[in-house]
Parts: structure tokens; C-alpha cells; sequence
């Protein structure tokens, strides 16, 4: 499936895989497309410490290897990219299990958070066309908004001139917290570490708007199966 000349030179097929799969970046990429994400410009934003010419030579790299064909302005998986989920997820899993934890600060990236949720609410219960959720954190003085229309979800730094919604005010961290599975969006309201303002018949709404993470179930396991062993 590939022709490339550095790998590690042994007839296996992990060894075949990795020629494809173990470069840096290589398997985020394909996280990102399998989520849905298919044009150049929308993969360059959510891998932001990525350089676009890498990105580029990666896409590359997963056409000439059978993993994706370019259809105009779209990078779509073929049946070999989209056979790769039990192995992302499979990661997912295990990381969820065994490496993960409290986020560091260098891991914190509103927005990427925001980029991230904005493909992953559904605001189809709202009334209207148009649909804005206003993100404030506060801890950060970023201010994002999402915007849905007909169901096509973007996001703005800076005000769109529409109507808020529903304004969703959270410190970066908790709501990496409550978006990856870690907290339970209940339990931070409760708290007081997340608040919803708008609306009460939309803000009522909000956890199921707000789906989460593909892992966060992943992780909600492993946080529950660490819990008694804490406890003991």
C-alpha cells in the first residue's frame, strides 16, 4: 500500500502498518477525518500545532497509501482508512484507561475546545433557523460563539452581530472536564462550575445539546473503575 523507502525494513504487518501510521501527527490526522472532518482547511484548525505543509505531506502520504481519496476540495476515507476505527478508538480506549488524567495547562486550548464541541451539538430542538451559543470562560478572556444554521455548525472569535441563545460559562479546564467525560455535566452544574444562562426552555436543553466527546464515554469508564480503588 505504500512505497516508501524509510521504514523499518521487516516483512511483518505491524511492522507494514507503521511504515503507514507511526509518523507523528499520522494517526490524529485520521482521528480528525473519521470524525467527519474532510476539507484542508477545517483539518489544519483542529490540529493547531501541525504545520500546514506537514499536514499537506501527510494527506499525501494516506492517498498514495490507499487510506483516502481526494474529491475535489474533500479528503474522504476509503474502506482501508475507515477499517482504522477499532484501532483509533482502541487507543482511545487504553489511554483513557492508563495515561490519562488531570490536563496540564500547555494542554488547554480553548479554542480547539470550542472547534471540537461545535461539530457536536445539536441544536435541532431549538426553535428558529439560526441558532447561537455564546462560550465564556473564566479564566480566559477569549470569548467564542457557535453558530448554527440549518444544522451546519461554525465558530467565531470575535461577536457575529446574532442573537445569544444560550450562554455557556465554565472555566477552560472544567469544561474540558465535563466535554472528555471526566465530570458529569450534572454534577459540575450542582457545583456551580458550569452555568447556562438564556432562555430556561433552552437552557433545560442543554445536556443534550451538548453531546460529548466520541471518548468521553471511554473515559467516564475508566474515571468510575479508578474511583473504588481510590476509595480503598
Amino acid at each position: 500500500m505504500t512505497d516508501n523507502n524509510d521504514g523499518y525494513g521487516q516483512y511483518c504487518p505491524i511492522s507494514r502498518a507503521l511504515d503507514v501510521l507511526g509518523e507523528r501527527w499520522s494517526l490524529l490526522i485520521l482521528r480528525d477525518l473519521y470524525l467527519g472532518t474532510t476539507r484542508f482547511n477545517d483539518l489544519a484548525r483542529g490540529l493547531p500545532g501541525l504545520s500546514r505543509s506537514l499536514l499537506a505531506k501527510r494527506l499525501r502520504q494516506f492517498e498514495r497509501a490507499g487510506l483516502l481519496d481526494k474529491v475535489g476540495t474533500d479528503h474522504q476515507l476509503t474502506a482501508a482508512g475507515r477499517d482504522l476505527e477499532p484501532i483509533l478508538f482502541g487507543l482511545g480506549e487504553w489511554g483513557a484507561r492508563w495515561t490519562f488524567g488531570p490536563s496540564r495547562a500547555e494542554e488547554r486550548d480553548p479554542g480547539l475546545l470550542v472547534w471540537w464541541m461545535r461539530d457536536r451539538v445539536d441544536t435541532s430542538s431549538f426553535p428558529g433557523l439560526r441558532h447561537v451559543l455564546h462560550v465564556r470562560f473564566t479564566d480566559d478572556i477569549r470569548r467564542y460563539w457557535i453558530v448554527v444554521e440549518r444544522g451546519i455548525a461554525s465558530v467565531c472569535d470575535s461577536d457575529p452581530g446574532y442573537p445569544v441563545d444560550v450562554t455557556i460559562t465554565a472555566a477552560v479546564a472544567t469544561l474540558y472536564e465535563i466535554w472528555l467525560g471526566r465530570v458529569p455535566l450534572v454534577h459540575a452544574q450542582r457545583a456551580g462550575r458550569i452555568s447556562f444562562h438564556g432562555d430556561p426552555a433552552l437552557t433545560r436543553r442543554m445536556p443534550a445539546v451538548l453531546r460529548l466527546s466520541p471518548v468521553a464515554g471511554y473515559v467516564r469508564a475508566a474515571t468510575e473503575e479508578a474511583r473504588p480503588a481510590r476509595a480503598s
